[in-house]
């Protein structure tokens, strides 16, 4: 996905599963990525073929400024819950997976259905995620520092590291920096700092899924707003965030019963057979969520019925892949603390294979391509995840940066005492 996009999601909780994938060097379709050249105003007139795709992603963000804000003030932090870090994981994987997928699906209809589904859910469910470990977000100190450090750095540094890379390996070397216009996977976490930083109000409107969902909806018709800060992504994931804000444990446990993981199994077998059929005459970029609908060639009451056919899909289908998700600690489950590297770093190769014509060879569009071309993609993520990388990128993904805030007295006091 050579372009903006997760997951990583929705990557919160001690690892930001929120980020998400897109296009490169200007939305061209097949294997091309979800980010359109910087420097060009998105018209009203302008229509859209067959896009490339973004990625969903996962992101340390959500943890930390979740579950991390209870180390503040000097309480203990809460145990990681399993089912969570195993998640994010499993995300995170598919996050990659679909990546791989994109350049496959013009020679293959089953790639193409997989590549549909996934995209259907893996992005709602990281920021599903982000959501429920945001709901102690408020405008403390500690909390806004760890906003800083742990989202809007790395989002700085990514951004900066992806331009500098397109410029390198696409032979491109005039292609703009720009902080409000986020290429290919860092457009997660400029709207997961967004997302948290207007959680407040979230909290204090009386039908906050709803609202939001209408703000989604308005986005989805209104082809003005721009790329600026990726404004349609954040406004037209926004409902799943929210939705996260308002889940509490027991909603967890409610999709996870046997009866829930039973049920998943024909919901995700007839997703699957939807998606076949679907997927030579549906734009895979309605599942992108970075256009409005007059800007995918299509009527502008579109936008209106997509979106809301659309959020009730995926909120089905991010409840079977949770009732999936085992509860227990598992080998990998470790790993879902570090779905911020693997999701931010394994997009250079996923750019790379494409800049670097990895598709053109034949054997990968073979259907035993395609299965090695999958497993190679989930265990490069998973070794991208592990404790050696995580402490060999910490400077950038989750800098403590001391030195750049003011000291609490309260916080001095105490440790005086």
């Amino acid at each position: 996905m050579g372009e903006r996009a997760l997951s990583e999601g929705a990557m919160a909780d001690g690892s930001v599963a929120e980020r998400a994938a897109a296009p490169a060097g200007g939305r061209a379709s097949g294997s091309a990525s979800h980010a359109r050249p910087r420097g060009r105003a998105r018209g009203r007139g302008r229509g859209r073929g067959s896009l490339a795709n973004d990625g969903a992603v996962d992101t340390k963000a959500g943890t930390k400024a979740g579950t991390g804000a209870n180390a503040a003030g000097g309480a203990k932090a809460k145990p990681r819950d399993a089912f969570f870090d195993n998640a994010k994981y499993l995300a995170i994987v598919l996050v990659a997976m679909g990546h791989s997928w994109e350049p496959l699906r013009d020679g293959s209809r089953s790639a193409a259905a997989l590549y549909i589904t996934v995209y259907a859910f893996h992005m709602p469910a990281f920021i599903i995620i982000s959501g429920y470990f945001s709901r102690s977000f408020d405008m403390r100190k500690d909390r806004l520092q760890r906003l800083i450090t742990g989202v809007a750095v790395p989002y700085i540094l990514f951004e900066v590291a992806y331009t500098f890379f397109k410029r390198w390996a696409d032979d491109d070397p005039h292609y703009p920096i720009s902080l409000t216009d986020p290429w290919y996977l860092t457009w997660f976490l400029l709207a997961l700092f967004i997302w948290r930083l207007t959680t407040p109000l979230w909290k204090i409107v009386r039908w906050p899924v709803p609202l939001a969902l209408t703000i989604a909806v308005l986005a989805s018709i209104s082809p003005d707003i721009g790329d600026d800060l990726d404004l349609q992504r954040v406004l037209q994931f926004l409902p799943f965030f929210v939705i996260g804000l308002s889940l509490k444990p027991e909603h967890f446990k409610l999709v996870r019963r046997k009866k829930a993981r039973i049920l998943a199994v024909p919901v995700f077998a007839g997703a699957l057979v939807f998606a076949y059929w679907a997927a030579p005459r549906m734009n895979a970029a309605w599942f992108y969520h970075r256009d409005a609908a007059q800007e995918l060639a299509a009527p502008w009451w579109s936008g209106a019925v997509m979106t809301l056919a659309m959020f009730g899909c995926s909120l089905v289908l991010v409840a079977c892949f949770f009732a999936w998700i085992p509860g227990r600690t598992m080998w990998c489950t470790a790993l879902g603390a570090g779905t911020l590297y693997g999701y931010l770093l394994h997009g250079f190769l996923a750019k790379g294979s494409r800049f670097w014509d990895w598709y053109d060879v034949r054997w990968i569009h073979t259907p035993w391509g395609a299965v090695l071309l999958t497993l190679a993609a989930g265990t490069i993520v998973t070794l991208l995840c592990t404790p050696p990388v995580q402490r060999m990128f910490r400077w950038a993904m989750e800098p403590k940066m001391t030195w750049a805030f003011k000291k609490d007295p309260v916080g001095m006091a105490r440790e005086r005492t």
